[in-house]
């Protein structure tokens, strides 16, 4: 590698001073320019090395970005605003846009992406949990900022994600606990006349997320054979108000069986809301929506938790989230003896280790197993 190179050929040369000088090929630029890339070092071995570096990267497709090395800061805002904007729900964009803004930038946006090393995440992580962030919050930002490593390592512009070396912050995970079935019958005896008391039969017995349950449509339900169809999720998204969102996985769209007694609730709730839109006349705005606003309109997340809040009271039982009437509907069918599996697809869950986090009931039913395999061996 000494001498004038032909056309795509590294070459090697000493200067006048006594420099090695080294040039590699790396193809076309991206205007179609020949891009010809430059090292220089003391010693010849230096120079052949990096050449040598450069002639691996182009062969491996990787081509290194020419000019001043990009900061953290830089590259997630070109990963952010480029790449995961066209990967990403808008929803869960916001998310992550968010916690690079407020946390991951502050802590390690100044630092060098090609020089970013472990201990610095260690140091960042910590002082995030000193400022008093959850753990929770804390494994989000590593959760994203490995996410925009790993987009670097394969674009080329670093070569390891360091994020991947490091321990990251653990979570414990809350204790599930979900109604008694006592406590869902009393939540449901309550909700009998209310306005949109359907939505909590939907709850309890289905166990739909609260989108998915404030997105149903009289289109997704067949109340003569008794069928409903999870399609999508009534999300709210920034600028654009509420809107209808596809699941979150395939495993979200999903067909359920309605039990008679929730199939006949529903015929109720709709004779009502037909009764709610003769009365609203021309204020009324039809969208579909089975659950919604005495003028059609449909229900947001915060009126939604707070009817929930207060038809734990009205009912006299204990304060409980939202969500945990996903939990009590899991738990019940789990404990009627409903396999795993099958909880797992009534749910929407992608995986069964989801649906295996109700530990307490698998256990129950566990040691019921256990009783019978006795009664059929040894009594």
């Amino acid at each position: 590698m000494t001498g004038r190179a032909a056309w795509g050929e590294s070459s090697i040369h000493q200067d006048a001073q006594g420099r090695w000088h080294g040039y590699v090929s790396m193809g076309r630029g991206s205007g179609g320019a020949r891009d010809r890339r430059h090292v220089s070092g003391v010693r010849r071995a230096d120079v052949v090395r990096k050449v040598r570096a450069l002639e691996e990267s182009r062969d491996a497709g990787i081509i290194p970005a020419i000019g001043k090395s990009q900061t953290l800061a830089e590259w997630l805002d070109h990963w952010l605003n480029t790449i995961a904007v066209r990967r990403l729900k808008p929803r869960t964009l916001d998310s992550y846009a968010s916690q690079v803004r407020n946390h991951l930038i502050p802590q390690l946006g100044h630092h060098r992406l090609d020089r970013l090393q472990p201990e610095h995440l260690e140091l960042a992580y910590g002082a995030l949990e000193a400022e008093g962030l959850s753990a929770a919050t804390v494994l989000l930002n590593h959760r994203i900022l490995s996410r925009a490593l790993k987009i670097a390592v394969q674009r080329g512009r670093i070569g390891r994600n360091v994020a991947q070396l490091v321990d990251p912050p653990t979570v414990v995970r809350a204790e599930i606990v979900p109604l008694t079935a006592a406590e869902a019958r009393a939540l449901l005896e309550q909700a009998r006349d209310l306005p949109n008391g359907a939505r909590w039969t939907v709850a309890l017995a289905l166990g739909l997320r609260q989108g998915e349950a404030l997105g149903l449509q009289w289109a997704d339900v067949d109340l003569e054979t008794g069928v409903l169809t999870v399609r999508r999720a009534l999300q709210r998204q920034k600028g654009k108000g509420l809107v209808l969102v596809e699941p979150k996985s395939a495993a979200g769209r999903r067909r359920l069986v309605l039990p008679e007694p929730l199939r006949a609730a529903l015929l109720v709730h709709r004779e009502a809301q037909e009764q709610a839109r003769r009365d609203a006349a021309e204020y009324w705005q039809e969208h579909g929506f089975v659950f919604c606003q005495p003028d059609g309109r449909p229900l947001g997340a915060p009126a939604d938790w707070a009817a929930w809040k207060a038809l734990l009271r009205a009912a006299g039982v204990r304060d409980a989230r939202l969500h945990d009437a996903r939990h009590t509907a899991a738990t019940l069918l789990l404990q009627q003896g409903v396999a795993p599996r099958v909880v797992m697809e009534l749910l929407g869950h992608s995986q069964i280790s989801m649906t295996m986090h109700y530990t307490h009931v698998v256990e129950e039913l566990a040691v019921e197993a256990a009783r019978s395999m006795t009664r059929a061996l040894w009594d």
